[in-house]
């Protein structure tokens, strides 16, 4: 199957995963090795049979995705989670018991019986049990592993509903289950538990607090973003590790509202992503820029910022500006996906 050259369908399905006729042709198709995007409770994922590394392929190749950056698989089971990898550790098991079904992706050693292509040829596996209805009916119906990353083209923003995923890659993928908006709005956690003590490779909507209240301490640094980018062929431990990721096609820096007001009194058509705060709404002027006003709390700016980056990349402004997040680390996440989103790096590709 030529991934320029399909057709891609789209199929509503209610957000409890209940309608079982859409399920029902995703399912077929994943397991013929087709690729179906669906709802997770974190972003849309791209799935494909894990099992089959012609199947994985095509992921790659509907992305443009680095062959060496792995794959998340989305298991239905700790059961099934157990005969992907080498070893199912007492440590495993206690996150999983916690945070399963969740967004938290577990890396451990890998099994002979997932692919290497899956795995970005590495030796290590990504796993997780999605909480939402619609990804757990379809883990449940097609009886597979399925490999998902975010169902978007390589580093770009990822994908918060149907509409988006088709934007990005319509005609490179055969069906879309459109079951509404994604809950959570960013990523996973990704937790390496092949270290000791286990490594927080990408923050994500489980915090680190959370996860030592389950198994104690954790690796205190994360590996260093100028390292990740400079691994071109190396295989990688986890997805999301490049430095530049879920970027919108405007650039996008981060400053404060004096730039932003000074690059729209230069002429350019500024968004200025700012909290709603009292202080920032009766301080900002419009004109040539205008205000986005986001969240406050942590959990709902996530739950917005990628909706938000997509309509600003559909709205023509010349420059994205965000307002820099708390260093505090229950803004982990979010900042961690704006730090990304606004690299720049002209070697990045």
């Amino acid at each position: 199957m030529n991934a320029q050259k399909s057709e891609t369908k789209v199929l509503k399905t209610d957000a409890e995963g209940i309608d079982s006729a859409s399920l029902e042709e995703a399912a077929l198709l994943l397991r013929a090795g087709g690729l179906v995007a669906f709802p997770t409770e974190t972003v849309y994922g791209l799935g494909a049979n894990a099992l089959s590394p012609e199947a994985v392929a095509r992921i790659f190749e509907a992305k443009g995705r680095p062959s060496n950056n792995p794959l998340i698989v989305h298991i239905r089971s700790i059961e099934a989670a157990k005969q992907l990898v080498r070893e199912w550790t007492p440590l495993a098991q206690r996150l999983a018991e916690a945070f399963w079904p969740g967004p938290l992706t577990l890396v451990l050693p890998k099994s002979d019986i997932a692919p290497d292509i899956v795995t970005g040829g590495g030796s290590t596996i990504a796993l997780r049990i999605p909480a939402h209805p619609v990804a757990l009916q379809l883990l449940l119906k097609t009886g597979l592993p399925i490999a998902a990353p975010s169902a978007n083209r390589s580093l770009s923003i990822s994908p918060t509903c149907a509409e988006h995923v088709l934007k990005s890659l319509g005609g490179r993928i055969d069906l879309i289950l459109d079951g509404g908006s994604c809950p959570g709005g960013i990523e996973s956690t990704v937790l390496n538990l092949t270290v000791d003590p286990p490594q927080i490779l990408r923050p994500g909507l489980i915090s680190a607090l959370e996860i030592e209240a389950v198994i104690g301490s954790l690796a205190q640094a994360r590996p260093e973003e100028a390292d990740i980018a400079s691994r071109e062929t190396v295989a990688l431990v986890s997805p999301g590790m490049s430095a530049k990721h879920y970027a919108p096609d405007t650039p996008l820096i981060l400053s404060d509202e004096k730039m932003a007001f000074e690059l729209g009194m230069q002429g350019e058509r500024v968004a200025f992503l700012a909290r709603q705060t009292s202080e920032t709404l009766s301080q900002f002027h419009t004109g040539k820029y205008s205000l986005i006003a986001m969240p406050l709390t942590p959990k709902e700016y996530a739950a917005s910022i990628y909706a938000t980056l997509h309509k600003l990349d559909d709205a023509g402004y010349s420059l994205l500006v965000a307002e820099p997040l708390p260093p505090t680390e229950e803004w982990d996440a979010v900042r961690d996906r704006l730090n990304r989103a606004s690299f720049n790096d002209k070697n990045s590709g």
